[in-house]
């Protein structure tokens, strides 16, 4: 199923994006559904680790670590 969306992109994109699918004879639509789906495969790992409660938890304890200016590790000591 195919839902509608409004999406508000500059002029000059919008523009660039017509001259691009008229010149490809393709749709708007096929190009931003393809530009989606490039987008949500790049992001995957990110969303799996995210997803990953026991993830989430560590990536929050090591954000508030950095935050806080706890003073890291040297990359000499960490092992192999």
């Amino acid at each position: 199923p195919v839902s509608s969306v409004t999406v508000r992109i500059p002029e000059e994109k919008r523009d660039a994006l017509k001259v691009i699918a008229s010149v490809e004879r393709r749709a708007i639509q096929d190009i931003l559904c393809d530009l989606i789906d490039d987008y949500l495969e790049r992001q995957k790992e990110t969303l799996e680790l995210l997803s990953n409660p026991e993830w989430a938890a560590l990536i929050a304890a090591g954000k508030t670590e950095v935050e806080s200016k706890v003073p890291g590790v040297s990359l000499d000591v960490l092992e192999d």
